[in-house]
């Protein structure tokens, strides 16, 4: 029992060097701020600790899966016409649908032309056909493609508003999948000192688009709805054109399929156009820079509506071929034009978003989260080492050492891995030292019975050990698996308290096992013979 003790106590030490390193760092000197400023430079904390703003989102994956269905309409529509079905249309039957197309006004003898377009390899996997008595054709969206295209739409979401995020500066966002809804999104931003700004650039889908004009301008909405009606263009859409200061609105009808949208565009910057105000120069991909320049090269004179969240923001007559760069003008502030530039250089929304819970932590509450937190935890392992000390006398300061390397191991280890602290992460600090507790009793209990039965203090010590060693394990065993559970399902604080847990779980395996058997062992090697344990 005595051997190496020499070694497994410089081990000890060693670790006890790594975990304070991992705490504090290399602080820039010895004082009480400089080691205050190294410990939160190692141990993030959380928003309600830090302050901040609290974010679910609701991503309307709806609209996303209707763009590309009114993409679809437009290449059917197109195939039909290379096969010489005129006078067929495809179109969206129900509004609020995206998951559905109709193909009507075929003529009898072309039904199995059109069943070769749709069974083959550009729309077969992507959509079912079944025929109506009036002799149209009904496309709807297979249940698979729709999940993974929601799936799809919520990543990219989630991977936009991170961009977004990180070039606005925010420090140790989290960002993730909300578990309690379909295609929601957490966001948790601490510290951030502008958090209205900040929504603002979230809540832009920056869904910029550009589409042939078929009619316009009018002054009155009836009179786009009355054009668009006889325009012989049943995929027609009015949209509204909001003019600069001291100019009327004005409507126009365009065609629904864009020529190029948000996912084409490569990056933005802001500028100034030939008046000095403020605009967003724009750069295409290179794919989408040669169907810009073919459809402009074949679309001289005619107009194009560049579109911004629904609502148009330029008109511009064509006058040359076009390839992968624009500019976008239209009465913008300074703050406006970076704003779209930076929305569209991270990307843009697939869809729109809608708020669903917004929650602001002020600092000042952070901060009495922190002291009330620190309170409780210095209360209870102050509160516990006494008792400690009184209930198993000598045995107690064993414990008392074990729970403060825990401490150590369990700060250090989130030093390391840049974890976050949050409130329930305290409370995961002041319940991993109830388990320390737990466990030293686990194995002091032993030793007392087995100094009952009449063994020496060395033999008592090494079966205590050997019989509580199984029920530690177990009780440690499950309780990582449920923080394990917490960590995969839960969102936020519960992820942090999970997190806490499980880094105290695993310190407490080492302290109360290892530690507190080689403090044992050091002790009984200054024990005189007969004299009794002090437990």
């Amino acid at each position: 029992m005595r051997n190496n003790l020499g070694a497994k106590t410089a081990f000890i030490l060693a670790v006890l060097l790594v975990f304070v390193f991992g705490i504090f760092g290399i602080p820039h000197g010895l004082g009480g701020d400089a080691l205050k400023n190294a410990l939160t430079d190692r141990i993030h904390l959380g928003l309600d600790l830090r302050g901040g703003t609290h974010l679910v989102l609701q991503v309307m994956a709806d609209e996303a899966i209707a763009s590309d269905a009114d993409s679809d309409a437009a290449r059917i529509q197109a195939d039909l016409a290379q096969h010489g079905i005129t006078g067929a249309t495809v179109v969206r039957p129900d509004p609020k649908r995206g998951d559905q197309l109709r193909i009507s006004n075929v003529p009898l003898d072309k039904g199995s032309d059109v069943r070769s377009i749709v069974d083959g390899p550009g729309y077969s996997s992507t959509y079912d056909m079944s025929s109506s008595a009036d002799g149209s054709y009904l496309l709807t969206m297979k249940p698979s493609v729709v999940q993974a295209k929601e799936k799809a739409i919520l990543a990219q979401s989630i991977e936009t508003i991170r961009r977004r995020v990180d070039v606005l500066g925010v420090a140790e966002p989290q960002i993730q999948e909300y578990g309690l809804g379909k295609n929601q999104i957490l966001i948790e931003l601490p510290g951030i000192d502008d958090p209205g700004h900040v929504r603002d650039v979230l809540q832009s889908t920056a869904r910029l688009e550009i589409h042939p004009v078929l009619g316009g301008p009018y002054s009155t909405e009836a009179d786009a709805q009355q054009f668009a009606l006889s325009s012989g263009k049943p995929d027609a859409e009015v949209l509204l054109w909001t003019g600069e200061t001291g100019r009327p609105d004005q409507w126009y009808v365009l065609e629904r399929a864009s020529v190029v949208s948000g996912t084409d565009f490569k990056q933005a910057r802001t500028g100034q156009d030939v008046n000095g105000r403020p605009d967003v120069e724009f750069f295409l991909t290179r794919d989408a820079g040669d169907k810009f320049y073919a459809y402009t090269s074949a679309n001289i004179s005619k107009a194009m509506a560049i579109v911004l969240d629904n609502k148009i923001r330029e008109v511009a007559t064509i006058q040359s071929g076009i390839r992968d760069t624009g500019n976008i003008t239209g009465g913008f502030t300074k703050e406006q034009a970076e704003d779209l530039s930076l929305t569209l250089s991270t990307g843009s929304l697939p869809a729109s978003i809608h708020y669903l819970e917004e929650r602001t932590v002020g600092p000042s509450l952070g901060a009495d989260s922190i002291r009330a937190g620190v309170r409780a935890s210095i209360i209870g392992l102050v509160a516990v080492m006494i008792f400690m000390l009184i209930y198993y006398r000598g045995a107690g300061i064993n414990a008392d050492l074990a729970l403060l390397l825990n401490l150590i191991i369990l700060l250090g280890f989130m030093g390391f891995t840049g974890s976050t602290l949050t409130l329930p992460g305290i409370a995961g600090v002041i319940l991993t030292i109830g388990m320390g507790v737990d466990s030293n009793v686990l194995i002091f209990e032993r030793i007392r019975e087995e100094l009952h039965l009449g063994k020496a203090p060395s033999a008592a010590v090494q079966q205590g050990f050997a019989h509580a060693w199984v029920t530690i394990i177990d009780t440690h065993v499950t309780t990582i698996v449920s923080a394990a559970i917490l960590f995969l399902f839960g969102t936020g604080p519960v992820r942090g308290f999970a997190v806490t847990l499980t880094f105290g779980l695993l310190a407490n395996l080492f302290t109360a096992v290892f530690v507190s058997r080689v403090i044992f062992e050091s002790n009984l090697r200054r024990h005189k013979l007969g004299e009794a344990l002090s437990i």
